[in-house]
């Protein structure tokens, strides 16, 4: 018979029907089989996980990770990602494609399934050009039969027109959204962070709005024409947030998303020159930062991804024209939008959970993101009072390349269900 677990006394909330209330989960094997008050006599040979002082919620669901893997393994892992996700509270990533070699064709999509681990569901995003180099479009029927469940040459644009236009209509046959890392390369030149006072400042090459702006600008364009699925990535700049909420009043099937990073730093970040907190796009001013929460809030973005980009201390301790762009994510993004939005009252608690579950899920037609009985049983519990520090020391990623170091954030993930098994009991990682 299948291992039961009753979870017991906890604040369930699901973010698709709205259900928030003190309730008890019954799971056996990977399925929850009762939501309610559950009398424990009744229920024999279940493992009785006390859960009061706990938020229950579906698991989190990064639709924007890397992994590394293939080929950078020094900098991080299928493995040790998927570890660093359970501590964060994720059960599923979504991989991106700018491996060495990129995820551009079946072998390499069903290499990121056979390499799986227990800790979190793996979902590997293909990529739209061969080679990721923005001349070819890859074999979309072939990735998606292998298992992509997107489109995407993040790290990169789809710079050319043409090529954004064909898979747009490609990816359409087999309802796949393309991803796209809106950066014009002209304007994005050789840059390193926002264009503006700060790097006028500091005496840094700046990035502006405008290349980000006018790539968005020309993907909703493209999707108005193909009617293809658009997902926009890791959106930093106040004009793109307008220009996305202009083209869902105009009914487009058009999505974007946001990391915690630019949810909760600005480009003053950099004013100490610490390299982890170069990323790209870059933080951008205090006006772009508030656009973004405005447009979450008013669900304009739909999801919040981590961005997660691990880079070894080596690299990242270069002078800052020559480090590499990123910093690492899962292990902190709960706490920051818990602390940053939830508790200061600027997002409430459900859209936040739909935006790192539910809205990732439905965008990549993922059976996840949801409490219910009959369901999948991968879910998380929080400690919405759990104060901590960010210790890069303590991370289960092989990468500490994070900006946050020392910062106090509350509220932290205790217990992380994946498929019904604990990747993390009790602040601990298990994965058995």
């Amino acid at each position: 018979m299948a291992e039961r677990f009753l979870l017991t006394g906890g604040r369930v909330i699901d973010p698709e029907s709205g259900r928030d209330g003190e309730a008890d989960l019954l799971i056996q094997g990977n399925r929850i089989i009762k939501v309610g008050n559950i009398r424990k006599t009744l229920v024999k040979s279940a493992q009785i996980v006390k859960a009061k002082g706990l938020l229950i919620a579906p698991g989190l669901v990064d639709m924007h990770t890397h992994l590394r893997e293939p080929g950078r393994e020094d900098e991080e892992t299928i493995q040790s990602g998927s570890r660093a996700a359970a501590r964060g509270g994720f059960t599923a990533v979504c991989c991106m494609p700018n491996t060495e070699p990129p995820l551009d064709d079946q072998a390499k999509i069903r290499l990121i399934y056979e390499r799986g681990t227990p800790y979190a569901r793996v979902f590997p995003i293909g990529a739209v050009s061969k080679g990721r180099e923005g001349q070819e479009l890859t074999e979309v029927g072939d990735l998606f039969r292998a298992g992509a469940v997107a489109l995407s040459d993040d790290g990169s644009p789809v710079a050319n027109a043409e090529l954004m236009r064909r898979a747009l209509e490609y990816t359409r046959l087999f309802g796949l959204p393309v991803v796209d890392h809106c950066e014009e390369p002209t304007l994005f030149a050789d840059g390193v962070m926002n264009e503006g006072f700060v790097s006028t400042r500091l005496g840094l090459r700046g990035i502006p709005n405008a290349s980000e702006e006018v790539l968005v600008s020309r993907d909703l364009h493209l999707a108005a024409l193909t009617g293809g699925r658009l997902h926009l990535a890791h959106l930093s700049a106040g004009g793109s947030v307008s220009l996305l909420r202009n083209a869902k009043r105009q009914g487009l099937p058009v999505t974007g998303e946001v990391t915690p990073h630019h949810l909760t730093l600005t480009d003053e970040a950099l004013l100490s020159f610490d390299t982890n907190a170069k990323v790209n796009p870059p933080l951008r001013a205090q006006g772009d930062l508030e656009a973004l929460r405005a447009g979450l809030a008013d669900d304009t973005i739909d999801v919040i991804a981590t961005d997660h980009a691990p880079h070894s201390v080596v690299e990242k301790e270069a002078e800052f024209d020559l480090a590499p762009f990123g910093m690492v994510g899962l292990e902190t993004a709960l706490g920051l939008v818990l602390t940053e939005l939830v508790h200061p009252g600027r997002l409430g608690l459900i859209p936040a959970l739909r935006a790192m579950s539910l809205n990732p899920c439905r965008i990549l037609k993922l059976p996840f993101g949801r409490l219910m009985e009959g369901g999948p049983a991968d879910l998380v519990c929080i400690d919405l009072n759990k104060i901590w520090l960010v210790n890069p020391d303590q991370f289960a990623s092989k990468s500490r390349n994070t900006p946050f170091t020392g910062r106090r954030l509350k509220g932290k993930a205790v217990h992380t269900l994946v498929d019904g098994f604990f990747a993390l009991r009790d602040s601990r990682l298990d994965g058995s």
